[in-house]
């Protein structure tokens, strides 16, 4: 069975690794769906949001890795995925994973899995790194390494 998990991933955290991970072990195959949209404000381009996922999971053989220009069903319909992995780390998050999984089950017969994050990381998300990154703090506990490379080299 083959199962998406898509993102932006402004930048991949060690969160979304982790995610990644885990959905690899769960089905036979994973396509990382790396978002594209052109309305989002992205801090990284979508070269180095891509590179640094392919680098991320490079390890991972049955995953790769393919821009998502649009809507997740269509992606899912285009790598004949009858499942998406999300991540929750509070109920918050589960409660807007809840609708997302009920439009995509109405838009395209699309199953969704919901997996907790684990405690230790619950706390990492995209939003905040690019906020530590912002103001110029470290990241390289909260990012993949491919990452925290790139910014110490832009420092």
């Amino acid at each position: 069975m083959r199962a998406v998990v898509a993102g932006s991933f402004d930048p991949i955290t060690i969160g979304h690794r982790d995610l990644i991970e885990r959905a690899a072990a769960l089905f036979d195959q994973v396509v990382v769906g790396v978002g594209r949209n052109v309305s989002k404000d992205y801090l990284f381009s979508l070269d180095d949001r891509v590179d640094w996922v392919r680098t991320a999971c490079a390890d991972l053989t049955n995953v790769q890795v393919a821009v998502m220009p649009g809507l997740l069903v269509d992606f899912c319909a285009q790598y004949a995925a009858t499942v998406v992995v999300r991540g929750a780390r509070s109920g918050g998050d589960f409660d807007q994973e809840l609708a997302m999984a009920a439009m995509n089950q109405s838009l395209g017969g699309v199953e969704t899995v919901v997996l907790p994050a684990r405690p230790e990381i619950g706390f990492v998300s995209s939003t905040l790194v690019r906020s530590v990154i912002r103001a110029a703090g470290q990241v390289d506990a909260y990012v993949p390494d491919v990452v925290a490379e790139h910014m110490r080299k832009e420092r």
